[in-house]
């Protein structure tokens, strides 16, 4: 009644697991429900309680999480009431204690598979099976939607959805659930693994676990770490092409990766092409403010005359603050050097006047994706060579272009293609799509349909974006001392 379902959701909607699929709507909810997106969560009962609430309500209800953004969710009575207290008029409570914090479960299709967005309640912890023997392992994840994993012989055992870990409480939650799956599997690693980045809150706890414990600790390239996720869940042992394709992701050079092509096998990888560099306007700013990525490109096509057409596309800024942020931008102030093909997402929903800032992180890909017209089959330019990807003629053709309905189906149709040439230049059999912006649906299928003589491989198991990556650093951490 509320929603359109292909087979595969369906049969998603009614697994034991019972995650929340993401669907397309056919309204009648509120248009607070997924403002501005055609898609919805949707999910069945999967306890007692539920059957019970639902049968007396009589018809679907809106639910939400027991938490504040940005929190773990609340598990204790006495914490419920004192951290949600003000946002709900009734809490229901229960004579049997929860013993784990357990997020929903969420899942898409994505390229004809299911998909996992986040991996949590009905599939960990579950282990993953891997085409290589590990030695105890522990790996500790990303930043962001962080899980962690322990691995050892050919399983690795991913923990729950912990979160973004930038704040106390949720840096709590991993440390607490680190120590409970350990005891759980009665686990002692050999190795830690974390990411390579400085400031990630993992890395920090990892390096501090291992000055504490005497475990040696190894760190791993973030967008290595999503290639060997598939690599590792679909079973692969020869040297692949990985797409890794991102937000942000800390590089071997210092600056921030995300748009990578690397030649994989398990012990290392090789940077092979990438999307040309531009600056983020104000850092970690600019990943809330879709309009600072679109200055960003409009200055590095057209330098200072750039303020003037940025005045006319991008709203909520004046003509001093875009004069301003110029000087930024020339100056490299605050402004760190990124080739995210995410942040490419950002720019164009931007300039189309589709979202200029976001509440939610992917808000604005989101709604790219939501515009996707599979009929459309026309594209725009771009250049590779000399291991780039040159973005400057795709955006020029985009603000030239004044067919704006057709503008997000052309631009999808053009990264694809641009994996189409890369993969060609590169020549391996297989390919592997990883990252959060292999969760955009329409990419995948036309990454897919592109690359026929080549075997596309997905996560399925795992979820693609930050989700992931403990997996995959846990197979390369696991499997070096091995020589594999």
């Amino acid at each position: 009644e509320f929603a359109e379902l292909t087979e595969l959701e369906r049969k998603a909607l009614l697994s034991p697991e019972r995650p929340v699929v993401l669907v397309r709507g056919k309204g009648g909810l509120a248009p607070s429900v997924a403002p501005g997106l055609k898609t919805i969560g949707a999910l069945l009962p999967y306890s007692p309680l539920h059957h019970i609430v639902l049968r007396q309500a009589g018809k679907p209800l809106v639910a939400t999480s027991g938490n504040r953004s940005g929190e773990p969710i609340a598990k204790d009575d006495q914490e419920a009431v004192e951290r949600l207290q003000e946002l709900c008029d009734f809490i229901l409570t229960h004579n049997r204690e929860i013993r784990r914090r357990c997020d929903d479960s969420v899942v898409k299709v994505v390229g004809g598979r299911v998909t996992p967005l986040r991996r949590s309640r009905g599939f960990s912890p579950l282990p993953v099976e891997v085409p290589l023997e590990l030695r105890p392992v522990l790996a500790v994840g990303g930043m962001l939607k962080n899980t962690f994993a322990l691995g050892s012989g050919g399983k690795v055992f991913l923990s729950q959805h912990i979160g973004d870990v930038e704040d106390l409480e949720t840096l709590k939650f991993f440390e607490e659930s680190v120590e409970d799956l350990m005891e759980l599997l009665d686990f002692k690693p050999e190795v830690v693994v974390c990411d390579l980045h400085p400031r990630y809150e993992t890395t920090r706890w990892a390096e501090e676990f291992s000055k504490r414990t005497g475990i040696p600790l190894l760190k791993v390239q973030h967008h290595f770490s999503h290639v060997l996720s598939c690599m590792a869940e679909n079973g692969v042992t020869e040297e692949v092409l990985g797409v890794a394709w991102d937000g942000t992701g800390y590089g071997e050079d210092g600056t921030l990766w995300g748009g990578e092509f690397l030649v994989c096998d398990y012990r290392s990888y090789k940077r092979v092409f990438h999307f040309r560099p531009f600056r983020l306007i104000g850092g970690e700013r600019a990943i809330r403010e879709p309009r600072r990525v679109a200055l960003s490109i409009l200055f590095e096509l057209f330098g200072e005359e750039g303020i003037g057409i940025a005045l006319e596309r991008i709203q909520g800024l004046s003509e001093k603050e875009v004069e301003t942020l110029y000087e930024v931008w020339k100056r490299g102030v605050n402004s760190p050097v990124s080739s995210s093909v995410g942040r490419l997402f950002d720019a164009l929903s931007s300039l189309l006047g589709i979202r200029h800032t976001t509440t939610y992180e992917g808000q604005a890909a989101l709604m790219i994706e939501d515009l996707f017209d599979p009929s459309e089959r026309g594209h725009y330019p771009f250049e590779v060579e000399e291991g780039t990807v040159d973005w400057r003629p795709l955006f020029r053709a985009v603000l030239e272009d004044r067919e704006f309905e057709r503008i997000p189906s052309r631009f999808i149709n053009t990264l694809a293609l641009v994996v189409k040439e890369v993969s060609e230049l590169v020549g391996k059999r297989v390919v592997c799509l990883s990252g959060g912006v292999m969760q955009n649906g329409p990419l995948v299928a036309r990454i897919t349909e592109f690359l026929r003589s080549f075997e596309v491989l997905t996560n399925s198991k795992v979820p693609p974006n930050d989700g992931g990556i403990s997996l995959g650093q846990a197979v390369w951490g696991g499997s070096l001392d091995r020589g594999q």
